[in-house]
């Protein structure tokens, strides 16, 4: 698996008569982690969105790796982008199948791997039956932290060159918090990773901050840059953060 270069180019997004993304440039380099922070309704979800082949762009262009990705196959995109987001999607089935995904294909070594990096291993094996534990649906008889990890598994497995983050952290204790960051941060080595950002840990450690509001980028650059410089994000960064 190698990271893949992601550059999006004039890209606009209408719903209706809003104007959610306006003119959006931004160019992604492969194996770097890039945050999308700013205010709810200035575009970051809404980019992502487009993205990961979730929703439609009204104009300009999207290229991975050169390629337009409205000229990638739709059966070639699943391996493309994989994403853990606040949601995590569960399934009324054992847990093996909910990190595989049904795949028959994947070797049971490469699942226990997968459980042990997501640092959700022991979690599974305390489960009664393990791997054939049966889910509620929507993973309601795991807490939150432990869908989380579940979900990062899954997408350890799926091992694509590109990686969507939207984090929800926030609501867990700090021991889960703790154990999902790190499983993040295991998850995200080589790989292009986008992600809307919540926690001031991965802000600062991102490789670039890009920076939106009314569905435009105005600012981007690593955390100190941006603080020095005195603008949108640092304003930001004092209100969130009380610094």
């Amino acid at each position: 698996m190698q990271a893949s270069a992601v550059e999006i180019s004039k890209v606009n997004k209408f719903y209706g008569p809003f104007h959610a993304l306006k003119d959006v440039d931004l160019s992604i380099p492969p194996g770097k982690v890039t945050c999308l922070i700013g205010p709810s309704g200035s575009g970051k979800s809404t980019l992502l969105r487009c993205v990961n082949f979730l929703e439609e762009y009204d104009s300009g262009e999207i290229r991975i790796d050169g390629i337009n990705i409205k000229d990638i196959p739709a059966e070639l995109r699943v391996n493309t982008m994989s994403s853990v987001d606040q949601e995590i999607v569960m399934y009324s089935a054992s847990v093996l199948d909910n990190i595989t995904m049904w795949d028959e294909t994947i070797a049971v070594e490469d699942v226990i791997q997968a459980t042990k990096d997501a640092c959700i291993y022991e979690d599974i094996l305390a489960l009664p039956n393990a791997f054939d534990h049966i889910l509620s649906e929507g993973g309601k008889n795991l807490s939150g932290g432990q869908r989380q990890r579940l979900a990062i598994a899954r997408a350890m497995l799926k091992n694509a060159p590109i990686l969507i983050l939207d984090e929800a952290t926030s609501a867990l204790d700090t021991q889960s918090e703790r154990l999902v960051q790190a499983a993040l941060d295991e998850l995200m080595k080589h790989r292009t990773t986008l992600v809307i950002a919540h926690r001031l840990s991965t802000i600062e450690k991102a490789d670039r901050i890009v920076v939106m509001r009314d569905g435009r980028i105005v600012e981007e650059g690593a955390h100190e840059v941006l603080l020095r410089q005195e603008g949108i994000y640092a304003q930001l960064h004092r209100l969130q953060f009380h610094t």
